[in-house]
């Protein structure tokens, strides 16, 4: 029985690598290239339990309990890269759409640049309130926050 089967006999049942494995290596292997010109004893101590942790996650058979903390760890990543992931959107769509809040339920919507200048009306696909949308030229759409009142009267 060669090497790659004995392996992968052992690993059978366990949990393996996973996107929160990824990271704590990465995390590892910055903090073990800063720790080379700085000497610091602390740095080495977090290296080590960075290390044990993301060892014993890949060795892991609660496959449960990993799949929840890696799970949560993609939320909070999506959390923090969102901000990215809309500026690479805008810029990417920049010449055919906008992307605007809907003031009333807070939902992204996906405009295109208008064909004409002056007032123009949106529906929103999730809550089907009426948005007022103003437009200046073809590049740029403003949403207009209206009063209840003022939208029963249009």
């Amino acid at each position: 029985m060669n090497f790659i089967n004995k392996i992968a006999r052992f690993m059978y049942g366990r949990y393996g690598i996973d996107d929160l494995y990824k990271f704590l290596f990465k995390v590892f292997f910055c903090l073990t290239l800063i720790n080379l010109f700085f000497h610091n004893s602390i740095l080495f101590y977090i290296e080590l339990f960075l290390f044990i942790i993301s060892i014993y996650r890949v060795l892991s058979k609660n496959i449960y309990r990993r799949r929840r903390e890696n799970e949560r760890f993609l939320n909070i990543k999506k959390i923090l890269l969102k901000p990215f992931f809309n500026f690479k959107r805008n810029y990417r769509d920049r010449k055919t759409y906008v992307y605007k809040k809907c003031h009333h339920c807070k939902t992204t919507l996906r405009l295109p640049l208008p064909s004409k200048r002056g007032i123009n009306h949106v529906k929103c696909p999730e809550c089907r309130k009426r948005l007022t949308v103003f437009s200046l030229r073809k590049e740029r759409i403003e949403i207009i926050r209206t009063k209840r009142k003022e939208m029963k009267n249009v």
